[in-house]
Order: C-alpha cells, then sequence, then structure tokens
C-alpha cells in the first residue's frame, strides 16, 4: 500500500517515472470505448507506449520547448501524448475536440505548435484550420487501437531523445479556461505544477495504490488531469477513463468499472439524477468529489447513489491543486470548506484587497508560488497577468474572481464570480445560490439565472429553465408560484423562460454571457 509524498519529487516527469518504477505492474489505464469495449495497461506497459510517442514526436520536429497541439477526446492516445510530451520536456495545448475552425485557428495563431493531433474520425474541421499555418499534422484513432502497434503515430525507426534537461520551470501546458463570463485565457503550467498538483490532490483524497478514479470529464480539462490521473500517478493508483460523458450509464460505469473514487461538477451530477433508470442499483464510492453547490434535495438523492456523502471543493486552474476542500465528518452541499492543507486564503474586499470581516462576502485570494503551486502566467497576457496577483508582505496572492462568505463554523460557502452577484434593491443576491434552488422546481431539469437591469431595484434576477420533459414543461404561473414559497422575494425570478438547452462549456458550467447575448 503506497500513499502520497507531497513535494518529493520537482517534474511531473520524475512522478511518472518513479511510479513506473515502483508499480510496473499495477493496472494504470483502464479504458471503455462507446460500445463497451475495454482496454487495460499496466503502468510498464504504457511506459512503452509513451515511449513510442515521444520518439514519433521527436521524429516529427518536437523539442525541449516545442509545442503539440491536441484536439482529441477521452482516450489512451491523449494520455499518451500528454505524457510524452513531459518526455520530452515539451508543452501541450490540450483543447476542446468541438472546437470550431475559427477556435482551432486563433490557438494556433497563439500557441505557434510544431505538430497538431487530431482525430482520424473528426479531421475536417482540424485540417481546414491548420492548412493555414506550417504545421505537421498527424490524425490518430481515439479507440484501443489508436496505441496499438502499427497504428500510424508510432510507426517509423526508434529516435534517441534524453529527458535529463527537463527542468520544474520547463512549461508543460497551456490551458485554456472554460470562458463562461469572458473569452478564454491561456493558463501556463509547469512541470512543478503537474508535480505538485499530484501530490497535494493524492493527500487531498488519502489515496492509495488499490484505488481507482472514474473519469468521465474531459481530459481537455484540468479536472481530469489535476484531481484524477495526476493524483494516481502520485501512488501507482489505476483510473477507469470513459471516451464520454453518458449520464444515464455513469452509475453503472462506475460499478463495472470497479471505481472507488469520482470527481464531477453538480450539473452533470444533476443529469445523472434525472437520467438513471428507476431502481438502478448504487454503488458505494469510498469519495465523491464535487464542485458548484448542489441543492439539498439532488445532494441527498446522490448520497443515496453513490453510498457515501459528496464533499465540495474549490479549485481553479490557476490554483492547481484545490484551495479548500469539505473535510466535516457530515459533509454538506452547500459548502466548500476550509483551506486545505499547506494553503494560505483569505477574504478580501475586491476593489481594496482588504480583508473582509466575519460574514461578509469577499472575493477569495490564495497565496503561493508562481510555477509552483499557482500557474506561472496567463499566455501573452502580461498585464492581465500582472493585475491577476498582489504583494502583501513577503506573500505573492492570486485574486481568483470568486466570491465566498466564511460560516459560524469557519467553513466557506461560494457566492460566485464578481459579475454573478446582483445588488437587487441594495441586498446582494447571488446568481448560483437561485439557480441550484431553481433547478430543484418541480419539472425542472437545471437552470440558469442572469441579471436584468430594472428601473426600481437596479437589477433582478430572470431565469431560463429546461424541461426535465419537453413534451410537458413546467407551467410559468406554477414556477413564480413555487418561487414565492421557496426563494426569498429578492432571490425570486421576475421573468422566467422555457428552453431547450442552456449553453454550456464542456465540463457543464453555464455560459451566462451566452445567454445575455442571445
Amino acid at each position: 500500500m503506497t500513499t502520497a509524498q507531497p513535494g518529493s519529487f520537482d517534474t511531473f516527469l520524475r512522478r511518472w517515472e518513479q511510479s513506473v518504477g515502483a508499480h510496473p505492474e499495477n493496472t494504470f489505464l483502464l479504458f471503455q470505448e462507446d460500445d463497451g469495449t475495454q482496454g487495460q495497461w499496466t503502468y510498464a506497459e504504457f511506459d512503452t507506449i509513451v515511449d513510442r510517442f515521444a520518439n514519433r514526436l521527436y521524429a516529427n520536429g518536437v523539442r525541449h520547448g516545442g509545442v503539440v497541439h491536441v484536439c482529441l477526446r477521452n482516450s489512451p492516445a491523449f494520455v499518451a501524448i500528454w505524457l510524452a510530451a513531459s518526455k520530452l520536456g515539451a508543452w501541450f495545448v490540450p483543447v476542446d475536440p468541438a472546437s470550431t475552425e475559427r477556435d482551432i485557428s486563433r490557438q494556433l495563431e497563439r500557441t505557434h505548435p510544431t505538430v497538431g493531433i487530431c482525430a482520424r474520425s473528426r479531421n475536417a474541421v482540424y485540417l481546414s484550420a491548420a492548412s493555414k499555418f506550417d504545421i505537421m499534422v498527424i490524425e490518430v484513432e481515439e479507440n484501443i487501437a489508436g496505441v496499438a502497434n502499427g497504428n500510424a503515430l508510432l510507426d517509423g525507426a526508434r529516435v534517441a531523445y534524453f529527458d535529463s534537461h527537463v527542468m520544474p520551470s520547463d512549461r508543460l501546458a497551456v490551458m485554456f479556461t472554460s470562458g463562461t463570463t469572458s473569452e478564454p485565457k491561456g493558463v501556463v503550467l509547469t512541470q512543478h505544477n503537474y508535480s505538485h498538483v499530484a501530490g497535494a490532490m493524492a493527500a487531498a483524497a488519502s489515496l492509495r495504490s488499490e484505488h481507482r478514479w472514474l473519469i468521465v470529464l474531459p481530459l481537455f480539462h484540468a479536472n481530469a488531469q489535476f484531481y484524477g490521473f495526476a493524483s494516481a500517478i502520485a501512488v501507482g493508483a489505476s483510473v477507469a477513463l470513459t471516451s464520454k460523458f453518458s449520464a444515464s450509464r455513469w452509475l453503472e460505469q462506475a460499478r463495472v468499472l470497479d471505481a472507488t473514487h469520482a470527481s464531477l461538477f453538480a450539473a452533470p451530477m444533476r443529469m445523472i439524477l434525472a437520467r438513471t433508470p428507476e431502481g438502478a442499483v448504487a454503488h458505494r464510492l469510498e469519495l465523491v468529489w464535487f464542485a458548484q453547490s448542489l441543492g439539498e434535495d439532488h445532494y441527498s438523492r446522490f448520497t443515496d447513489l453513490v453510498q457515501c456523502r459528496p464533499r465540495q471543493l474549490y479549485g481553479m486552474t490557476e490554483t492547481v491543486a484545490v484551495v479548500t476542500a469539505d473535510d466535516n465528518a457530515l459533509p454538506t452541499h452547500d459548502v466548500i470548506g476550509r483551506p486545505v492543507h499547506g494553503r494560505a486564503v483569505r477574504l478580501v474586499d475586491p476593489v481594496t484587497d482588504a480583508d473582509v470581516g466575519d460574514g461578509e462576502v469577499g472575493m477569495i485570494v490564495v497565496a503561493g508560488s508562481r510555477g509552483e503551486d499557482l500557474f506561472s502566467e496567463y499566455l501573452d497576457e502580461p498585464s492581465v497577468t500582472a493585475g491577476s496577483f498582489f504583494a502583501d508582505g513577503d506573500r505573492t496572492w492570486f485574486r481568483t474572481g470568486d466570491l465566498a462568505v466564511k460560516t459560524e463554523l469557519g467553513a466557506l460557502r461560494f457566492v460566485g464570480r464578481i459579475d454573478d452577484v446582483i445588488k437587487v434593491a441594495g441586498e446582494n443576491v447571488s446568481l448560483t445560490e437561485v439557480e441550484a434552488a431553481v433547478a430543484q422546481a418541480p419539472g425542472v431539469l437545471e437552470a440558469a439565472v442572469v441579471s436584468m437591469e430594472d428601473p426600481i431595484r437596479d437589477h433582478v434576477p430572470v431565469a431560463y429553465v429546461v424541461p426535465n420533459d419537453p413534451a410537458n414543461p413546467p407551467n410559468i404561473t406554477a414556477l413564480a408560484s413555487w418561487a414565492e414559497r421557496a426563494l426569498s422575494p429578492k432571490e425570486r425570478p421576475r421573468d422566467w423562460h422555457i428552453i431547450d438547452e442552456l449553453p454550456r462549456t464542456s465540463v457543464g458550467k453555464i455560459r451566462r454571457f451566452k445567454i445575455r447575448s442571445e
């Protein structure tokens, strides 16, 4: 049985090499394709695959500091390319495989990759975007065959390369933010960042080598990389990876793949509750992490499905490891908890950076070292980077842009992004909290709540709801009556809209600015 040792390794490459050496026969990856077909590899077997990928990338011009642009769904090939880039001292740019041609062109223009990698089955958009740039495009399969002998990426003579030059400060990734309130920013992450998050998140989860993560969230997002894969690598644990998220099959997949741990967002959890078949057999998990508050009823029902109380946590791509987590013996649905070990957190006035009093809403700021336990910088945006940090004494603090309040018991409760909190007749209203409540209204599958200017109250909430049954949507009058019983006067939506679907990021976060612009 092996447990995490945070800080023992200063590069992610060393983390991987240590686990391969210490746990060669441990299962590293189980992959389930759309049709249920499974592939499985040990640490030693997958390291051989990673070496072959690294050699092929090297043969195509990728060197230390080089860039690999990756536009793939969850797949063994994605994982192998990530680890191969780490071995080469290169950095990769993982992006949404549903990106438009315009999105891909903009990413390629900003990152200047040597090699771009896309799926053979979905190559048209990528090839069209890449044709405007001088890059090598390699097409791969996103299935088990994608890492088998004879794959186009892996063919060719073996090329020697050396990893002794890989340093902690070397860039390993640029991840574009979700873009829930604005256009995405490129978050620059180092080898040290990934090594740190591996140990820190394994420790936070009390992860051991016999544990297994179920990962259904997209791999190009920080959650799947940081909380699942990196922490597993730190202790020689395994990962069960699905090609995509299926709300109706999630519980079955957890059972069939023998998962012990899972990490989700609130929106996918609500979808799982809505789509899990009646009478489905619960599967006991040891730990479920989740982000973004759930309503109390949804929390209770999900607890029944997984036979453990999910623990809410808070973190961002920029903070690398989580900042807070609910560590109570009986975790609840609406707190993000206390600072995890090693984290210094304050709530400050968003304008003055002065600490706010107990019970007052303040912006979360996090102390740390850039390139180690905080991200390095925003790609080619020095002014935005500079404005995101401030010095206080001998510490550097990162402004998260998220608001929270300290409860009477000392835990933090998430309130929302700065622009998700509105003034209604002079009183603060969290759109995030109203959304969590409205999502529990009868006949509602999910909801978004936005702000609308009001000549009397300054701003008022407006609700957009997706019906649980599109053929029988909830009645607007009934929803308004429900709100009178369930919400305070300042929180009640002043207008209601029934829509087919919400504009979301790939991990389910609502893109409110898209609703406002439509």
